[in-house]
């Protein structure tokens, strides 16, 4: 059996309702798990959005398991003005008084945000690591990987290929956004997908930077790089098994 749920959200606000199917209901941040384990708060169905008067422009449909239940959530932006009686997003993951699904929901409608760079030489060849672990162990990606929190993605491209090749590179920043301006082209580019049916959504910057870097200059993490190779563009699109790393490799060689 699959229950179904509506995922209702604007500008930051999210509709729940009590067990009952009243609402708007609003979350207490930092309110410990009842002794029963059980919950009073929760995410209204369709129908019950629907008796509440409310229309909605659905963005997509999700589906997940928890536990033992199968789960699909239509994920939807209400056609009214703010709602300033509903829950503030934020305020859902910290109440244990509300429904798991509720919370796992909000879990999965936050960005990943991952963070790469296209090194190019001046054969025109672009810099790639076969990686031991993580999404894509065992195949071919561009140098990255998650940015940290409080980091800014340039930054964290930098830090990703000193970790995980031993070496420094430095992304030019015209207008300053990760600090000091570096003088160059803004060569971002900024892709975001989703894609798996339980909703993860992925946000990717990809940057190119320019470097001719000797091959026993580069160091490969000795626990998640198997091996750092220069490949032709046609020779990269070949290896590549990410979506991101695909449309970089083609629009910055």
């Amino acid at each position: 059996m699959v229950r179904r749920h509506i995922h209702l959200e604007h500008d930051g606000k999210l509709l729940l309702v009590d067990l009952d199917g009243n609402g708007p209901a609003v979350p207490r941040m930092g309110r410990a798990t009842i002794a029963d384990s059980s919950f009073s708060l929760r995410l209204p169905t369709p129908a019950e959005a629907e008796e509440m008067g409310l229309t909605w422009k659905a963005k997509r449909t999700n589906h997940f398991r928890l536990g033992q239940e199968m789960h699909e959530i239509i994920v939807a932006t209400p056609d009214i003005p703010w709602p300033e009686a509903w829950a503030w997003k934020d305020a859902v993951i910290s109440d244990s008084e509300v429904d798991p699904v509720a919370r796992e929901s909000v879990y999965r409608t936050l960005h990943r945000v991952v963070s790469k760079v296209v090194i190019v030489n001046p054969r025109n060849e672009v810099l790639m690591a076969k990686v031991t672990r993580g999404f894509f162990s065992g195949c071919w990606t561009l140098p990255g990987g998650f940015v940290d929190y409080a980091e800014h993605p340039r930054t964290g491209a930098e830090r990703e290929a000193l970790e995980e090749l031993g070496i420094n590179i430095r992304i030019a920043d015209p207008q300053g956004e990760s600090g000091e301006p570096r003088r160059g082209e803004d060569s971002a580019i900024i892709r975001q997908e989703i894609f798996t049916p339980d909703g993860i959504n992925w946000l990717s910057f990809t940057y190119r930077v320019e470097a001719d870097i000797d091959a026993e200059k580069i160091v490969p993490k000795d626990d998640e790089i198997e091996e750092a190779r220069w490949f032709s563009k046609e020779g990269a699109l070949q290896v590549a098994v990410s979506f991101f790393d695909i449309e970089a490799i083609e629009k910055h060689l």
